[in-house]
């Protein structure tokens, strides 16, 4: 856990704190997060929206009966977790935000849709006979905001989880790490990085969680290539000043990140560089895991979705464009959708078509298969084919509205606080 979250680690500690104040708290946290902002700006303007309208009600009222004061403690309780979120943005190791940042990504999104999920249970808002009220209301159902991941922390994250960094994606760290701490020099930026991560790494180890432990020893092999190939350009001229470019605080950690990357000669390392291997080897062999998912449901439970499965017969269109639309990056409406599939049958490549919006998808979701595998999937029944996709994205918690789609987390990670 980041020192900087010591303070405010759990839902429990941020307990008395009512809703109004803690929507302001996440206001201000978001307009100084370092990762994510996009994302933690447009979270804290629907929070605004929330606000505008309780403050029109007397919500401390609602505290002092059982039958009402429960949902608005619920409510409060999701509000807190979600200041948890936005402000670790700001706090925790830059390394590991990008590195699980499409898990941060639908951490946003769930944080959405269950603050607005107990805001309609809430007594008071739903039976009050208040025009401007109701507006209100409906003006924060229909704002369903985009939560995604941006292109270049992206590639940024993709060169991250490579098991062996080449000498240009080192270049591309350093350069990130800079831009992240503008105002230190790149082995302090390291250091930093390191110190943060250690914390994270005791704090895995305390919930003995193994997957994440091996995830994120992977982030501090990461910093210590990033290390091993900054110290030849500062000790160049002369080697015992390798120690004089204030490097006091991490000496023997930038020396053992030298030993280890290179040979695995001294002593001290040893142990260090044991378990740095042996990590990136399990992080190797379980990448697949990571990676590479299954489907979550079943090519022919498509009857265990009865009216999802009647509604994609009657009108494939409907459910396919809400597919493509994920799996392709890009609105497409139902009535493109449905010219695309009639223009494909025209030429009597209309499964075609569909398999290969269905391979983008896999992708996107990083699910395993092959163009055969896909092919034969809408050969066979085209029909159970779009209801497994589409089951995929509400399993998956994706809102099928949502434009921007890249790609997802390995979903053994997730974000700690």
């Amino acid at each position: 856990m980041s020192s900087a979250l010591e303070g405010i680690a759990t839902v429990a500690q941020l307990s008395g704190i009512d809703g109004l104040k803690l929507i302001g708290m996440i206001v201000k946290a978001a307009s100084t997060a370092k990762m994510h902002k996009k994302n933690c700006r447009q979270f804290a303007q629907h929070l605004k929206l929330i606000g505008n309208l309780l403050e029109q009600l007397k919500l401390s009222e609602l505290k002092k009966y059982p039958g009402t004061s429960e949902p608005l403690e619920l409510f409060e309780d999701a509000l807190r977790r979600a200041f948890i979120l936005v402000n670790s943005c700001q706090d925790r190791s830059y390394l590991y935000l990008l590195a699980m940042g499409w898990n941060i990504v639908y951490q946003f999104r769930r944080a959405q849709n269950e603050i607005d999920r107990y805001l309609k249970i809430i007594p008071l808002i739903t039976l009050v006979d208040n025009a401007r009220v109701r507006e209100r209301l409906e003006i924060i159902e229909k704002d369903q905001r985009v939560y995604t991941l941006d292109d270049e922390d992206m590639k940024v994250q993709q060169v991250i989880m490579k098991p062996e960094p080449s000498k240009d994606d080192t270049v591309v760290l350093k350069k990130t790490l800079s831009c992240s701490y503008p105002s230190m020099p790149i082995s302090e930026a390291i250091r930093k990085e390191n110190e943060k991560l250690q914390l994270e790494l005791q704090h895995s180890q305390a919930n003995l969680d193994v997957h994440h432990c091996e995830f994120i020893q992977h982030l501090l092999d990461v910093t210590q290539v990033v290390a091993a190939t900054s110290l030849p350009e500062k000790s160049l001229p002369a080697k015992p000043i390798k120690v004089e470019h204030g490097y006091s605080d991490a000496e023997s950690n930038k020396e053992t990140c030298d030993e280890s990357y290179r040979k695995n000669t001294d002593k001290q390392t040893t142990p260090r560089n044991t378990s740095s291997v042996s990590s990136k080897q399990d992080l190797l062999s379980s990448k697949g895991s990571h990676q590479y998912e299954e489907w979550h449901s079943d090519l022919l439970g498509c009857c265990s979705e009865p009216l999802l499965c009647i509604k994609t017969l009657l009108f494939p269109c409907g459910t396919f464009s809400k597919i493509a639309t994920v799996a392709t990056n890009k609105h497409i409406s139902s009535a493109e959708a449905c010219n695309e599939l009639m223009a494909y049958t025209l030429i009597l490549s209309c499964c075609c078509y569909t398999c290969c919006i269905r391979r983008k998808l896999r992708k996107q979701l990083s699910i395993s298969g092959g163009f055969i595998d896909d092919f034969l999937s809408h050969l066979m029944c085209c029909c159970c084919a779009l209801v497994q996709e589409h089951r995929e994205l509400e399993i998956r918690g994706i809102n099928a509205g949502i434009q921007k789609m890249k790609t997802s987390p390995p979903l053994p990670q997730f974000m700690e606080s």
